[in-house]
Order: C-alpha cells, then sequence, then structure tokens
C-alpha cells in the first residue's frame, strides 16, 4: 500500500495497517510467525506492484475498503482452518473496530509450519 488511507477524517500513513494487522495477527494462537515469503521483498513489490511488509499486503479498492493478504508460518499440531479463519476473524475486528477501515477480503497464505524445539 503506498497510499495513505482516510477514515472519518483521519488519514494513516503507509505502514501503520501493516503493523496493525501484523501485531493482530502474531497474537493469534497457534501462529508462529507473521512473515514475508521466501521471495525477495523487491520481486514481490514489483509482482504485486504493492508494498510488502511484515508478511502483510495491503490494497485498497476505489470504494475505500481493503482486501488484506496474510503470509504467516503456524505451529505444527493446529488446524490450519481454523488458524486461518480465527486470522480473518481478528483482522476484520481490529480495521474495522479500531481504525474504521471496511475490509473487503483478508487472504491468509501459509507458508510453513514451524515445529517444537
Amino acid at each position: 500500500m503506498h497510499e495513505n488511507l482516510t477514515s472519518e477524517g483521519l488519514t494513516i500513513a503507509p505502514g501503520v495497517v501493516e503493523t496493525m494487522v501484523s501485531l493482530t495477527v502474531s497474537q493469534i494462537d497457534g501462529v508462529a510467525q507473521v512473515k514475508a515469503p521466501s521471495i525477495p521483498d523487491s520481486f514481490m513489490s514489483a509482482l504485486h506492484k504493492k508494498h510488502l511488509s511484515q508478511g502483510i499486503i495491503i490494497m485498497a479498492d476505489d470504494d475505500g475498503r481493503i482486501t488484506v493478504s496474510v503470509h504467516v508460518h503456524i505451529f505444527y499440531g493446529y488446524q490450519l482452518q481454523e488458524v486461518a479463519q480465527n486470522i480473518r476473524q481478528a483482522v476484520v475486528e481490529t480495521m474495522e473496530g479500531q481504525v474504521g477501515i471496511q475490509v473487503f477480503k483478508v487472504d491468509v497464505f501459509v507458508d510453513g509450519i514451524q515445529f517444537p524445539e
């Protein structure tokens, strides 16, 4: 996301939404890491034509709604669908409740499984 988002007269700088999403997702039970994919950030940025930060990609549509893509590693033993649903719900609650930005869609990408040490 290169452009500022505006919600009810509040302008939100690039990176702030990504940080909020990253902090929210990292607190979900079963999430080991919110992590950018192993492909270099410069390639991902060119591919998506959007800013990639902390494993989070935010795209805004013309109606002011956002689509959030989250890249995570999950702890072994957790049900992937359940963790993904918890991530979707938490992101929507955070963005709509705390920031006032309407979320159109949350895509969750499980890029790895982390095993206990």
